[in-house]
């Protein structure tokens, strides 16, 4: 391969692998660890019924940042987060599942006075028809804080596992593309999760995936000079404690940001291949599916897209009637078009 054709495999690879690990993972979400030498399928199951190869609220809320950075849109841009929140308002009308906060945020979108609910799949219940009747990055902005003020937390793993797609708009070697990076992945953090941990963690996984794009290097401790300075040695003593565990270690909280960052790092740290990245992902437990698609992201990063099993990539399908294919044609065309 040329330099360029290396570099173009490992950026559909953090594509892909993060869309497989999604896939992977949802058959056996908030399930126990499942401990070797129990084989991890790509079965599909889970608590909703997934089809084999099929991925969740996960890939399916990147699928509108993709397709936003393959038409050559600023993820930064006010408009750009605007029509995110908007696309994530109409996907979460029909989708089976959507993260609490995140659901919780999007239900704080439209008017305050009571309108009629419905019931979700875990039991809660949200407005449909008040969702996006204010889809602007403001108003997103408003309603994640307005969610933080009132449960006193907002750092769940929802906007880590959709960041992927934002690494490919910035590949250039230009000086500064990390600083842009990291302040597009707090950006669209920001528009559902207001608490500071979670755009940390996206700004630290953005960066190391665009690393391991460029230079096919594991540098997770890369990103922390973006991070604000109190924040940099708790990070650091968060990162080095994953280089030294394994993925289990961090299954009770891994739907806090933090944990499922950690245990995605200590599985792509410790693995030989993708494949062997994701199903460490999946052998830890509970959040399963956004562990491994946050550890896919990095791992295809690292291993490039030919290192997907085709068995896997043929299979692979979601939210809204995409296949492997075409987000391999949505990145790939993400990456050319700069």
């Amino acid at each position: 391969m040329t330099e360029h054709t290396t570099i173009l495999d490992r950026a559909v690879g953090a594509v892909l692998g993060s869309a497989a690990g999604d896939a992977l993972g949802a058959g056996y979400e908030f399930g126990p660890p499942v401990p070797e030498p129990t084989p991890i399928l790509m079965q599909g199951g889970g608590s909703f019924g997934w089809r084999p190869g099929e991925w969740t609220d996960d890939t399916s809320m990147a699928v509108p940042i993709l397709q936003a950075v393959a038409r050559g849109d600023d993820p930064a841009a006010e408009a750009t987060l605007g029509g995110l929140v908007a696309a994530w308002a109409q996907w979460a009308l029909d989708a089976p599942d959507v993260g609490i906060q995140t659901r919780q945020v999007l239900a704080g979108l439209g008017p305050r006075e009571p309108v009629p609910t419905r019931r979700g799949a875990c039991g809660a219940t949200w407005r449909p028809s008040s969702w996006g009747e204010a889809r602007t990055a403001a108003a997103s902005r408003l309603a994640a804080r307005r969610v933080h003020e009132s449960t006193g937390r907002s750092a769940g793993n929802g906007s880590l596992m959709r960041t992927v797609p934002l690494v490919l708009a910035y590949l250039r070697g230009d000086d500064g593309e990390e600083e842009r990076l990291a302040s597009a992945a707090r950006a669209v953090s920001d528009l559902t999760h207001h608490e500071a941990d979670a755009g940390d963690a996206c700004v630290l996984w953005c960066v190391a995936i665009r690393h391991a794009v460029l230079h096919g290097e594991l540098d997770v401790l890369r990103g922390l000079d973006l991070l604000a300075p109190a924040a940099r040695r708790t990070w650091t003593e968060r990162l080095v404690a994953a280089e030294h565990a394994e993925p289990v270690a961090f299954t009770a909280t891994n739907g806090w940001v933090v944990s499922a960052l950690q245990a995605a790092y200590a599985a792509v740290r410790s693995s030989i291949s993708l494949e062997d990245a994701l199903v460490r992902a999946v052998r830890s437990g509970n959040d399963t599916d956004t562990v491994a698609a946050i550890a896919g992201g990095l791992a295809g990063a690292l291993y490039g897209a030919a290192a997907l099993p085709e068995e896997w990539r043929a299979i692979l399908h979601g939210w809204p009637r995409l296949r492997a294919d075409d987000l391999v044609a949505m990145s790939e065309q993400a990456v050319t078009a700069r």
